[in-house]
């Protein structure tokens, strides 16, 4: 992708300036682009310098057959390490991926109940909400609510207590069980584990259903 731009910046026309998009992914300072008038200075066994001007810095990094690199430009004065430029780009990438790759994508898993729910199919939707706060995420438990069963809404919370209750050790609430519209769902959180153990939460005071009119 190619971006150009008119040398006026109103768009493109026959004096143009291209941008390629590597370089605004990111902008580092190397050797003759070093600005600052005076720079800290580390060579390339971690060893400081001192404080040089950036020609008797590049002049040094010269002489190893390495580049100067501004590694921390916002600091006073600005910092630059004696390396290899295109090996620091290759750390900075492989860096750059580990930590992605280390990045835990949360999701929100749904488990769905009814009023007339049986226990064994209530055991294994508990059971599935377990294996989801233990993968590490969140559970949205749901209830719905069809015609007459909405004069009964105090059903549908006793079983998603319930199940607040019966999960304890692996997640905590989130959010409360609440009604929208004919639904009534609650949000777990897997439980922060201390000393490699889940802490079990303290038992939470089970939702009470509004008045039925």
């Amino acid at each position: 992708m190619r971006l150009e731009l008119r040398a006026d910046g109103y768009g493109t026309g026959r004096s143009t300036i291209a941008f390629d998009k590597r370089s605004t992914k990111s902008f580092i300072r190397v050797n003759e682009r070093i600005r600052a008038r005076e720079i800290r200075v580390i060579d390339e066994n971690g060893v400081q310098i001192g404080i040089l001007p950036p020609y008797e810095a590049l002049k040094i990094a010269r002489e190893r057959a390495l580049d100067l690199v501004e590694v921390s430009p916002n600091a006073i004065p600005p910092v630059c390490r004696i390396q290899d430029y295109g090996r620091y780009l290759y750390e900075k990438e492989k860096s750059e991926r580990a930590a992605r790759k280390r990045q835990k994508v949360i999701t929100i898993k749904e488990v769905k109940f009814s009023v007339t729910v049986d226990e064994h199919d209530y055991q294994t939707k508990k059971n599935q909400a377990v294996r989801f706060l233990a993968e590490g995420d969140k559970v949205k438990a749901s209830l719905r609510f069809r015609g007459r069963q909405m004069a009964h809404r105090e059903l549908g919370y006793k079983i998603i207590n319930r199940l607040i209750q019966d999960v304890s050790d692996a997640g905590v609430v989130e959010f409360m069980p609440r009604m929208e519209g004919t639904t009534l769902h609650a949000i777990l959180a897997p439980a922060k584990k201390e000393g490699g153990k889940p802490k079990a939460p303290a038992a939470p005071q089970a939702a009470a259903p509004p008045p039925s009119e």
